[in-house]
C-alpha cells in the first residue's frame, strides 16, 4: 500500500515537472525570473540539440532586416557570400549569458571568414545594450521587436528554445542549428563544416 502511494506520488512529481520543462522550452513561454548572478536558476532551456542539413536538403535563403540595438542597418543580405552565425538571445537568460563568451571566442576566431548576428526580440536596446558592452560582444544584434528574426526562422527550422543558434551557409540557407546553449566545439565544428563546402 505504502509503496503504491509512493509509485503515484512520484508519477505526479514526474508529470508535472514535465509539463514545466515544455513550457520552459515553447517559444510562447514567458521567461522565468533569474537571479544574474546564477546561470542555472529558474530557467529550463533546450536540450542542446544539434541538426546539420546537407546543402541539397536546404530552404531558400533567410531574408532577415532591420535596425541594430544601436538603430544602425543590419540585413543578411549585405553579407551574402559569407557564412553567417545567427545567435538567439535575451539578457535575462541564463545560458544565453553562459554561451556567450564562447560566442565572443569563435567570432574573433572567424574574423574575416564568419559573420554573427545576434536577435533578441524581448529586450528593449538600453537592456540589450548592457549585455552586449557586459560580454563584449564583438558583433551587432537586431532588435527584433515585431519577432521578426524569429518568424523567419521557424519557416525554415523550430525554434524552440532560447538560446538558439543557427549557422546559415554562403547562400544564406540553413545549414545547421543547435537547440539551447551552444557549446563552442560543437559550434565551431558546425561552422567549419560549412566553410569547408565552400
Amino acid at each position: 500500500m505504502m509503496n503504491e502511494r509512493i509509485r503515484r506520488i512520484l508519477t505526479v512529481a514526474a508529470t508535472a515537472f514535465a509539463a514545466l520543462g515544455l513550457a520552459a522550452c515553447t517559444g510562447t513561454a514567458t521567461p522565468a525570473p533569474t537571479s544574474t548572478n546564477d546561470t542555472d536558476s529558474g530557467y529550463v532551456s533546450g536540450d542542446g540539440s544539434v541538426q546539420q542539413w546537407s546543402p541539397e536538403e536546404r530552404e531558400e535563403p533567410v531574408e532577415l532586416a532591420g535596425e541594430s540595438m544601436t538603430g544602425d542597418p543590419l540585413d543578411l543580405e549585405d553579407w551574402r557570400g559569407s557564412v553567417v552565425v545567427v545567435n538567439f538571445w535575451y539578457a535575462e537568460c541564463p545560458p544565453c549569458r553562459k554561451e556567450a563568451p564562447d560566442l565572443v571566442a569563435l567570432a574573433k576566431e572567424f574574423e574575416g571568414e564568419v559573420q554573427f548576428m545576434g536577435v533578441n526580440h524581448i529586450n528593449e536596446p538600453e537592456t540589450a545594450l548592457a549585455f552586449e558592452r557586459r560580454f563584449e560582444l564583438p558583433y551587432p544584434s537586431l532588435h527584433d521587436k515585431d519577432a521578426a528574426g524569429v518568424a523567419s526562422m521557424q519557416n525554415v527550422v523550430p525554434l524552440q528554445a532560447m538560446p538558439s543558434t543557427v549557422v546559415l551557409d554562403a547562400e544564406g540557407r540553413v545549414a545547421a542549428r543547435i537547440l539551447g546553449l551552444a557549446e563552442k566545439a560543437t559550434l565551431k565544428a558546425l561552422i567549419t563544416d560549412t566553410l569547408a563546402e565552400s
